[in-house]
């Protein structure tokens, strides 16, 4: 039988936290060559025990392999550990969360210093890497060529997915969903508190709560198709006059069960404006206007 000869590529790794760590070894388990640096060098000692290389700088573990990938806090850290290293010819992976103005400065930054650049925004949480089946992936974007070149590479630990060359667009595309799960929670949120004090088992407010969100959120391509025909009005089931009419219910019965409307309340007042604009017969996506500055 033919042994399998395929070379697997290189990895250097900076940056060995929780979402670095779990990276790691699923690369390593992929029998990927694997360099990694953290500045808590316990960390990568374990790793080492597991097959990795331990370089006793970032200088060391950047001039190992080609392709070098970075994990760490924030922007300011990236900064701090990549000073003094020679990035010439060395395709970087920037995996460090990051707003899209961040990233754009940190691809010229790279760019400047003879490196190719691909930004990442990661979709997942450490127990997902290396879990196909828990659907997270990476959102990539930049370099379409250095991007084509390492996809299978970057694949092995969780999915990827390519949003463009403008090197933002991984950390737009990181926060525009992170922000709609956050929004997701302070509507459960309100909802467990408005059933607190009842004799209520939140364990099955859970359940109902959970399909109920999945029902809903095939709307969301309807918001998208509203967006680029620019007609507001396509397809409306509930319009925004009927939906104002409504939310005096939610608001008193947040008064009698004892809970703030803080969370709910913002948004009642963007709906009752884009309404006094004359936009009854609409759905819910004009609201999205008065939210650009």
């Amino acid at each position: 039988m033919a042994q399998n000869t395929v070379e697997k590529t290189p990895i250097t790794l900076l940056g060995l936290g929780a979402m670095g760590t779990a990276l790691a070894r699923t690369w390593l388990a992929a029998g990927h060559p694997l360099t990694v640096w953290n500045r808590t060098p316990a960390r990568a000692t374990a790793l080492a025990a597991e097959g990795a290389g331990a370089a006793d700088t970032a200088a060391e573990a950047v001039a190992a392999n080609t392709l070098v990938i970075v994990c760490l806090l924030d922007d300011t850290s990236v900064d701090e550990v990549l000073a003094g290293t020679d990035l010439a010819d060395r395709d970087l992976v920037n995996l460090t969360t990051s707003t899209p103005a961040q990233a754009r400065v940190r691809a010229e930054w790279a760019r400047e210093r003879g490196a190719r650049y691909l930004d990442g925004g990661i979709m997942a949480v450490p127990p997902m890497i290396g879990v196909p089946e828990a659907g997270g992936y990476v959102f990539y974007s930049g370099s379409p060529e250095l991007f084509e070149r390492h996809q299978q590479t970057l694949g092995v630990p969780v999915g990827t997915t390519y949003v463009g060359e403008d090197a933002g667009f991984a950390a737009l595309h990181d926060v525009a969903l992170l922000s709609a799960m956050y929004g997701m929670f302070a509507g459960s949120a309100h909802a467990f508190a408005l059933i607190r004090k009842e004799d209520i088992d939140p364990a099955a407010l859970a359940t109902l709560l959970a399909d109920w969100l999945v029902a809903m959120a095939p709307a969301v391509h309807q918001t998208a198709d509203q967006l680029r025909s620019g007609d507001y009005t396509k397809g409306v089931v509930s319009n925004l006059a009927m939906q104002v009419a409504g939310t005096p219910t939610f608001l008193s019965t947040a008064e009698q069960q004892g809970v703030s409307p803080e969370v709910l309340s913002p948004y009642f007042e963007l709906m009752r404006r884009r309404l006094a604009d004359g936009s009854g017969k609409e759905d819910l996506t004009g609201v999205i206007d008065l939210l650009m500055h």
